[in-house]
Formats: C-alpha cells, sequence, structure tokens
C-alpha cells in the first residue's frame, strides 16, 4: 500500500475535486502550515467548535450522545480548557477515491505542546467534512487556531479498489458538513 506523492494529490485534488478547497502549496508565513506537502495534505481547521463541558453534569454516551456535553464556540482561536477536549471539523471537504486509503497525524506544533488530534481513517468512497476531535493533555488552557493547519492526511493506495466501500455500505457519516456528533 504505497502513500502517494504531492503530484498524484494535486492531480486528484483537481481533477475529481477529492479535496475542496485545494491549497497547492505550503503556507506557513505566520501561520500554523497548511496545503499540499511532499506525501500528504495539511488541513485548516474551521471556526467553529464544539467544547466539552461538566455543566449539566453529562455523561458522555456514544450510543446515547447528548449535545448538552459541549458549549459551542465560533471565531478564529479556540480555547480548549486543561485536560479537555474539543471537536471542529476541515475547512476542506474531501472525496475519497474507490481504492485509496487516507490517514491522519497531528501536526507537530500542536502534538509539542501537548495537544492531540485524532481522526478516524477517512475510507473508500467517504466524502464530507472531516470532524476533528482535539484533546488538550496539558493542566493548562490550549489555544487552537482556526484558518491554520491542523492535521496531515495521508493518502495509502490500494492494490486494487475494495469490494464494498463507505458509499456502498451507506455509511452513517456520509457527506457531513460541520461537526457531526456520534450517531448509531
Amino acid at each position: 500500500m504505497p502513500v502517494m506523492p504531492d503530484h498524484w494529490i494535486r492531480e486528484n485534488a483537481l481533477s475529481r475535486a477529492m479535496i475542496d478547497p485545494f491549497v497547492e502549496t505550503q503556507k506557513r508565513d505566520g501561520v500554523i502550515s497548511y496545503g499540499l506537502s511532499s506525501y500528504g495534505y495539511d488541513a485548516r481547521c474551521a471556526e467553529k467548535f464544539k467544547i466539552f463541558t461538566n455543566v449539566d453534569s453529562a455523561i458522555v454516551d456514544p450510543k446515547a450522545f447528548s449535545p448538552a456535553s459541549f458549549v459551542d464556540r465560533t471565531g478564529p482561536v479556540c480555547i480548549i480548557p486543561p485536560n479537555s477536549f474539543a471537536l471542529t471539523h476541515t475547512v476542506e471537504y474531501f472525496r475519497i477515491p474507490r481504492d485509496i486509503l487516507v490517514i491522519c497525524l497531528g501536526k507537530s506544533t500542536y502534538a509539542r505542546c501537548g495537544i492531540i488530534v485524532n481522526v478516524t481513517p477517512l475510507e473508500p468512497e467517504w466524502e464530507g467534512q472531516v470532524t476533528i476531535e482535539i484533546s488538550n493533555t496539558t493542566p493548562l488552557p490550549a489555544k487552537i487556531y482556526a484558518g491554520e493547519g491542523i492535521c496531515q492526511f495521508l493518502f495509502l493506495k490500494g492494490d486494487t479498489p475494495c469490494e464494498i466501500s463507505y458509499l456502498d455500505k451507506a455509511g452513517k457519516y456520509q457527506g457531513q458538513r460541520g461537526v457531526s456528533l456520534p450517531r448509531m
């Protein structure tokens, strides 16, 4: 399963609208970098955040998730409380080809500050804005910058297309826009 290079990502982003909007070169002047890199694509986080709160003493249950577990914030920065968690989504909309699996890793700039980014794999023929989970593992408040790089996506090409794609399964997160909370 080879990782796909910049020219393959560029070609598919432009010809198949695999990444929209697509930034063809890595931007880094005064911002946490985003855009096309050698073997990946650094995505940006949007200005909408959902921050975990315990105001209503809610219980986190993935089978019966309560939106009361969050407070919503919109703006150019998000402050995540110590030892807490927030959700956001990518600015970019992704359309994954049938023979590609995408994995995501957090940006080193954030990781070196104790901020961990998690995204589950983007399956073949999944499409949408990616919901991003951000954990502040530190005992201090952490600042996240909207419109700047938050994570890097790596595109892995299968030897052959899969038999059943995410689209074929009618996956519950297909076509999502904005932050998608857990669904059953």
